[in-house]
């Protein structure tokens, strides 16, 4: 074993452990949320945090990406918490200069950062239910699935957004030779050569991963210290429902989903298609039972979780979920996807469909594309 495997190793363990650290850290904020009897995020969160455990033990085994990629997520790592270190520490000394002022309103010419914070910290940022607008910004995060198949499959004429990125960073590293030797070997050791069909999934999931790392780290700021401490909170305005008060966010339940789902595809025991099926399901028919429900529900039912939905959300959601699926992997899968979504959409008690629906549904057609060994398409 030569220096550079050696260090190919300690950053392959570096990233494993990295995940298992997430994983307990989501264990700790899982139990206080049952301190403060909120059990809906409490297990939401404890299943992300088994989920990062299994992250870090797949990592370990197989390898997300291969050298120097796993070397890029550890360096994305550090340098996503030192972001996050600074900003709270500007946040903490903008609330202690605020303490000593007399007047706290906010005003027109206060900074942006001085708003956010004072939005943060004199009022509750936590609602039971928050408006439409700002259910719209929430949902348009669920858009991101249409990015992951841009990354893997292209758009129109774009190819794959990942395989532009990779023969960029091969046509950067000739370049800078020397340079980017000293700190990442021989460019010969460099994973994926110019239109390499493996750098799609590999580049997919660094890309999986490092919206996850960015997230997840501002999210455990915000868990533990307070929400005018989350650069995430502070880039997107986004304001927080009471069910994430001592647990993960909706958007990291959905990414965790993302990852595994794209993990069992890695391991070849998902279709691509009912992985794409699957994860379209889940961020559009979600996004329009909620704002079809809200906008235009009439019709209004307790679901198990006492959460409040209508009926109008409901057929809009299965709705969607079936044109995804007739449009991916054929009607008879797409009878299978909708029936999943409906499912996770009403019954779960305590489990956030947001991360219910990328694993389950895309499995759930697996499993019947084993079973009834039709066609995947058109």
């Amino acid at each position: 074993m030569d220096y550079w495997d050696i260090v190919a190793e300690l950053y392959n363990t570096t990233l494993s452990f990295s995940f298992i650290i997430l994983g307990f850290l989501m264990f700790y904020i899982a139990t206080k949320g049952l301190r403060a009897k909120n059990h809906y995020g409490a297990i939401s969160t404890t299943v992300c945090g088994v989920c990062f455990i299994i992250f870090g033990y797949y990592n370990s085994v197989a390898l997300f990406f291969p050298f120097p990629y796993n070397g890029y997520m550890v360096w994305w790592i550090g340098v996503v918490l030192i972001l996050n270190i600074l900003f709270a520490i500007i946040s903490k000394r903008f609330i202690k200069g605020m303490a000593n002022d007399l007047g706290l309103e906010e005003e027109q010419g206060t900074s942006h950062l001085r708003r956010y914070i004072i939005r943060m910290t004199q009022h509750d940022p936590y609602e039971e239910e928050i408006s439409i607008r700002m259910e719209v910004i929430r949902k348009s995060f669920h858009l991101s699935g249409f990015l992951i198949w841009v990354a893997f499959y292209g758009f129109l004429f774009i190819p794959p957004i990942t395989q532009i990125i990779n023969d960029s960073i091969i046509v950067m590293i000739n370049q800078i030779g020397p340079a980017y030797t000293i700190l990442w070997g021989p460019i010969s050791m460099y994973p994926y050569p110019v239109g390499a069909p493996q750098a799609i999934a590999g580049l997919t999931m660094m890309a999986l991963i490092g919206s996850l790392v960015f997230a997840i780290i501002s999210d455990i700021f915000r868990i533990l210290w307070g929400p005018e401490y989350s650069v995430f909170n502070f880039i997107t305005h986004s304001m927080l429902r009471d069910k994430e008060r001592n647990a993960a966010g909706p958007h990291i339940y959905i990414m965790v989903g993302f990852i595994l789902s794209f993990m069992l595809y890695m391991m070849e025991l998902l279709d691509i298609s009912a992985y794409f099926a699957g994860i379209l399901i889940a961020c559009l028919s979600d996004a329009a039972a909620a704002l079809i429900g809200r906008i235009f529900g009439k019709h209004k039912v307790k679901v198990r979780s006492k959460e409040t939905k209508s009926i109008e959300g409901f057929i809009a959601g299965v709705v969607v979920a079936y044109v995804i699926g007739l449009i991916i992997v054929g009607p008879i899968y797409a009878i299978i996807g909708a029936t999943i979504f409906l499912i996770t959409d009403y019954y779960p008690k305590y489990t956030a469909d947001n991360i219910l629906n990328p694993i389950l549904i895309p499995i759930g057609i697996q499993f019947f594309i084993v079973i009834l060994q039709l066609p995947v398409g058109w």
